[in-house]
């Protein structure tokens, strides 16, 4: 049903008696001073596009968690209400103005707007435009210095160093890039502009280096055109990057790769063959020769297993005409592309073509998917398994899913001990192949101990915090795109009794999804009170236990869908709580004959969770009662789970089939339920709990309940 969320609104809420709550008139005296920056806006500047500004939803909904998760009422108190100013006003007004693109609105609201909270943000929204627009040598250096200056914790002072740097960097500014780097909150392109200016300040930038930072984008794009004229970077660099971009099917990025490695002429012969792979190899000598006729050749191969061509026909094509020309290590790289089309279409043929490949170079994704090939096999080659999660880099390695099955393997193969001690390794994270492991070393799942309450004096370091405050007033406007990323900044540096206050004050401001991935972060105090927060007093619970569906199966999916965000949107629409898109919706309720539904109501809470529970049981009732095929068809639909599990010649556990599902969303989506809902059974339940039996097996169409209960 979902995919990744994007949140338009705050949710917000009363709080229980005894906190603090925002005034029900806040929103009407703020609304007071508008009209009168409305007229004093329009004599500054013409309207521009118009964009709708964000709105505060404020359906209200009770907030007491669950009784057997109850909270200590001495931590529940969250900020205080905040009194309508004329500076709020002016943020709100500069906000509608940045979005209408109105900038001298915006420079003369961002004074107006310095005594409030949130003034820096008009501010910040000003200085941007201006970095980006005004030529550098009137770019207002001494505004941008003195607002990073002043603000030395915040998170819009570092944004601003971020947004700065890139600027300079793409001026030739390379002194000022040195000067403002590090940025704390850093990314590719920050990193790229801070190589490209030491290497253009005599700081010579290795090959090295500049790959273990690179992602497609202006910045990176420039350190590697300088780096490419500088000899730095050469073939032997650049041809895996533009096989892997290739293999994921980038072809903008491909382009780039091929214009520093190849000629014109042969740029064009690239454009070619990317149109008809077929059509360009059956006019080509079957012997080529050259470096770059032979990666030509190449490519074109490979790309016959993502033109439309049968994969068939690609692979005997290869086989008849090509394979025996190649050399041994461009056909191994062609085979695996061969191999993956075929592994992410659960073709049968996918582990013997990835055997004939052997253990060629590959990205990580397609290292991944030779491995989940095998496990696929009616008979595992445990063997295989490890030897090709041995080829993986050792940053792949130390994942928790390739730990897990490599322990598997371990065991299968008689080496006991290190087994064990694999299992171990990962047997204390909170997740699906955490609990897997715990099992595998004969644990139950249970809650760890609750860490002792967060005290006044804690909650009241978290109030004080300013990004805290900040992000919460953020949230209070509706802002949420500004909100999460001051919330998260304020989080830096904090111990774990800091993070579990905080989480509390998101908890008493209703901000369920800052609740969780706060309380996230802890690393030796858990509080499951928090990482899996049972909000609504057991109303979802008893939406679900109505139609005798499992509410903890229930929690664990709605965790995943939304993280409690009533009004929670994703980018292809789902609504709601349990995110729901309008046509199943809209479907679901005449299904249940809910004569008084409307397109609108989707994100009510009871319209929601009604619709959501009815359309959840459907899918289970259809997929036979399993909990696995039946998160998967949620988030993808309920035919596809059919399609894959038909693949199949033999039963499955659980978790070999939530680790082969082709749709990389939702196969996390379906790992993060099961252990989700995991976690609520044993803290609603008070018992220990086993994944692998809510994992069950997954039985093919005519495999049988014999097969199944041969099955080791």
């Amino acid at each position: 049903m979902t995919r990744i969320a994007h949140f338009r609104r705050y949710q917000k809420s009363p709080r229980k008696s005894g906190s603090v709550s925002a005034s029900p008139a806040s929103g009407r005296g703020l609304r007071a001073w508008l009209p009168l920056l409305a007229l004093f806006t329009a004599a500054c500047a013409p309207v521009g596009a118009q964009q709708r500004a964000a709105s505060v939803n404020a359906q209200p909904q009770a907030a007491a968690p669950q009784p057997a998760i109850s909270v200590p009422p001495a931590v529940l108190a969250g900020l205080p209400s905040e009194p309508d100013t004329p500076a709020r006003a002016a943020v709100v007004a500069a906000r509608e103005a940045m979005t209408r693109k109105q900038w001298s609105v915006l420079g003369a609201l961002a004074p107006q707007a310095q005594d409030d909270p949130l003034g820096m943000y008009p501010e910040y929204w000003l200085l941007r435009y201006q970095l980006w627009t005004v030529p550098a040598g009137e770019r207002p250096t001494a505004q941008l210095q003195r607002f990073i200056s002043s603000n030395p914790d915040a998170y819009l002072a570092d944004r601003l160093r971020g947004d700065w740097l890139l600027a300079a960097a793409r001026g030739g500014d390379f002194e000022t890039v040195r000067k403002l780097s590090p940025v704390r909150n850093t990314n590719s392109q920050i990193e790229c502009a801070i190589l490209d200016a030491r290497h253009m300040t005599g700081q010579r930038v290795t090959a090295r280096e500049a790959m273990e930072v690179f992602a497609p984008g202006t910045a990176c794009w420039a350190l590697y055109d300088q780096l490419v004229a500088d000899r730095v970077l050469g073939w032997d660099e650049l041809e895996p990057q533009l096989r892997d971009a290739i293999e994921a099917n980038k072809t903008a990025d491909a382009r780039r790769f091929v214009q520093y490695m190849f000629e014109p002429r042969d740029q064009k012969t690239y454009d070619l063959l990317m149109k008809d792979p077929m059509k360009w190899l059956t006019r080509q000598g079957r012997m080529p020769v050259g470096r770059n006729e032979k990666e030509l050749v190449t490519i074109a191969l490979a790309r016959l297993a993502r033109s439309g061509s049968d994969i068939s026909v690609a692979d005997s094509y290869l086989r008849r005409e090509w394979a025996k020309s190649l050399s041994p290590s461009n056909l191994a790289w062609v085979r695996g592309q061969y191999a993956l089309a075929a592994a992410l279409n659960q073709d049968s043929r996918a582990d013997d073509w990835y055997r004939e490949a052997g253990h060629v170079r590959m990205t990580e994704y397609n290292a991944a998917w030779k491995v989940r090939a095998a496990l696929r096999q009616p008979r595992i080659d445990w063997k295989w398994v490890l030897a090709s999660i041995g080829e993986m880099p050792a940053s792949q390695q130390a994942e928790p899913s390739w730990v897990y099955w490599k322990a598997r393997g371990l065991a299968a193969t008689g080496r006991q001990d290190q087994a064990q001690a694999a299992y171990a390794s990962i047997a204390d994270r909170f997740d699906f192949y955490g609990q897997l492991a715990a099992e595998e070393l004969g644990r139950r799942i249970t809650v760890p101990p609750r860490p002792a309450p967060v005290t006044d004096a804690e909650m009241a370091e978290a109030r004080a915090n300013p990004g805290l405050r900040r992000a919460i007033s953020l949230f209070r406007l509706g802002w949420r795109a500004e909100a999460v990323p001051e919330w998260n900044f304020a989080l830096r540096g904090m111990n774990d009794r800091q993070l579990l206050a905080a989480a509390e004050l998101a908890r008493a401001e209703n901000i369920y999804d800052r609740v969780v991935n706060t309380s996230d972060r802890t690393e030796k105090e858990f509080d499951f009170s928090q990482r899996f927060i049972a909000p609504f007093e057991g109303r979802v619970a008893a939406k679900a236990n109505a139609i005798a569906l499992d509410p903890a199966w229930v929690y664990g999916l709605i965790r995943q869908e939304s993280r409690f965000i009533t009004d929670a949107r994703s980018h292809v629409g789902a609504s709601g709580l349990m995110q729901l898109m309008p046509a199943t919706a809209k479907w679901v309720a005449k299904k249940i004959g809910m004569t008084d539904f409307t397109p609108d109501s989707v994100n009510d809470f009871d319209t929601n969770t009604i619709l959501g529970t009815n359309y959840l049981n459907m899918v289970l009732r259809d997929l036979d009662g399993s909990q696995v095929l039946a998160s998967a068809g949620y988030n993808a639909g309920p035919r596809r789970p059919q399609t894959w599990r038909a693949t199949f010649t033999h039963p499955v556990e659980g978790a070999i089939f939530a680790e082969t599902i082709p749709f990389t969303e939702t196969r996390t989506y379906v790992k993060n339920v099961m252990s989700n809902a995991v976690y609520y059974a044993a803290m609603f339940s008070g018992q220990p709990q086993s994944l692998k039996e809510r994992l069950g097996l997954i039985v093919p169409p005519g495999a049988g309940v014999e097969t199944a209960a041969r099955l080791p």
